[in-house]
């Protein structure tokens, strides 16, 4: 008699979520038919599966090569109660600490995205008080010591009123990186506006809103055809020198068309020093979102831009140490108006063995001196070290030949946050992207804030979930 066997591998088990009542429960992950799927089963919902790749090869390289000692931020937040996910901000058993921190100042905002993990709009006209965002740029501070990226955010964080107050705190305090998430429009209308932040330089950086350069897709995503808003706000931003990054949230059968365009036009734009590619997390306001047909992976993402653009290949798009399940990264120079990339340059040891988990990294050797070794033959012996400026995440400051700078650095991030389809404890507990609760000065891992910490129902979830592991 032949043996019976599952259509599918068994690879691990998992510490997961029902996507429909929030409850903690286990669960395991399937590779079948070229993809990673995670299956768990709830007592009150039953079984529930998603796919969280198409693309084992890679996943299972991020996972098994792409790995890091973790590295703690200087205090915790939160003591364990009740077991992740319910003890955010940070609790002891958190493994990394905050490459990147956002600081939301408003909930108000002057759209009202279909798509909006933070739900704003025109309709919620709070402003965090300039004190209360003060102490929370403190906790970070406190967190980090010197936070390496902290990002201003809201709701549209251009309409608080003492909008500039802010950015001068921030630059008092001892940032590395600062950068403003933002839809573009003030900038794109009030070209004094733009003017105004170029006085914010250095180390500061525009993260603007750039879904699409089509009209349909736009008002799916935005609720408008902001093409020319968006195209305004760039125009202004490079007359004012302010690097940029093209920020794209990616939704399947809306926009994924057209990332490959997307990446060659931030190519081509002076002054954008890269794009950041963010599959839709289903949480906050998702207008028309299936999470069972418009769920998008991050390798389906890398994917995408490798069959649509030429810039990259396989080998330049890996994972980033910190957190390599959430976030892949390529890097290049432009150079006489050919791109090089520069990712492929780099063994994955230097990668892992050297830098610590950062985007500082000017005491770090080991991938200044790989770079140094591959180009210093086309550079004469008087040529002096320059210093590309800070990087995103977890690639160093690298000494170069003078005529190399920032301007020539390119950068590409795919960005995936989970949700409660595909959320996994263990990846969380790598999470390098946090929040800070303006309630408790917590810093949260992004992805928990939008499902558990936000403000209202999840809020009161999470209460009714923590009530029952109490009993």
């Amino acid at each position: 008699m032949p043996a019976k066997t599952r259509p599918y591998l068994f690879y691990d088990v998992a510490i997961s979520i029902c996507p429909h009542c929030y409850e903690r429960v286990d669960g395991k992950i399937l590779i079948q038919d070229g993809r990673v799927l995670l299956r768990r089963w709830c007592p009150k919902h039953g079984g529930t599966t998603a796919m969280i790749s198409d693309d084992p090869t890679y996943w299972r390289k991020a996972r098994e090569q792409w790995i890091k000692p973790p590295e703690m931020p200087l205090r915790y937040h939160t003591p364990m109660r009740w077991g992740c996910p319910y003890d955010c901000g940070l609790c002891p058993d958190h493994e990394q600490h905050s490459c990147l921190s956002i600081v939301e100042i408003a909930d108000h905002c002057n759209l009202r995205c279909p798509i909006c993990y933070a739900g704003s709009g025109p309709d919620r006209p709070e402003m965090h008080d300039f004190a209360l965002v003060e102490r929370m740029l403190d906790a970070v501070v406190q967190s980090e010591g010197e936070p390496d990226v902290v990002q201003i955010s809201g709701g549209e964080p251009t309409l608080h009123p003492r909008f500039f107050d802010i950015l001068d705190a921030a630059k008092a305090r001892p940032i590395r990186h600062l950068m403003l998430n933002t839809n573009g429009v003030r900038i794109a209308t009030d070209p004094d506006f733009a003017r105004r932040l170029a006085d914010y330089r250095p180390a500061f950086e525009v993260y603007l809103q750039f879904d699409s350069l089509e009209e349909d897709a736009l008002r799916r995503l935005r609720g408008a055809d902001l093409r020319r808003v968006r195209q305004q706000a760039l125009e202004n931003l490079q007359a004012a020198g302010i690097d940029t990054t093209l920020v794209v949230t990616v939704q399947k059968g809306v926009n994924d068309h057209e990332l490959g365009r997307l990446v060659d036009f931030a190519l081509a734009q002076d002054h954008v020093r890269g794009i950041t590619l963010q599959p839709v997390q289903h949480a906050g306001r998702t207008d028309g979102f299936d999470p069972a047909r418009d769920r998008l992976t991050l390798t389906e993402v890398r994917r995408r831009i490798l069959s649509q653009s030429s810039a990259f290949s396989e080998d330049d798009i890996v994972p980033v140490p910190c957190h390599p399940d959430a976030l892949a990264m390529a890097y290049a120079l432009q150079l006489g108006g050919a791109t090089m990339p520069l990712t492929r340059l780099v063994p994955r040891e230097v990668l892992l063995e050297g830098p610590r988990n950062t985007i500082a990294f000017e005491k770090e050797d080991p991938v200044k001196d790989h770079l140094t070794a591959l180009f210093s033959t086309s550079h004469s012996p008087e040529s002096s070290a320059g210093c590309l400026s800070d990087l995103l995440c977890c690639l160093p400051k690298v000494d170069v030949p003078a005529d190399w700078t920032y301007q020539n650095l390119f950068r590409l991030i795919i960005m995936q946050f989970m949700d409660a389809w595909d959320f996994d404890v263990r990846s969380v507990k790598k999470s390098c992207v946090h929040i800070v609760d303006p309630r408790t000065m917590n810093l949260v891992p992004f992805e928990t804030y939008n499902l558990f910490y936000r403000d209202g129902l999840a809020s009161e979830r999470l209460a009714q979930l923590r009530a029952g592991r109490e009993r």
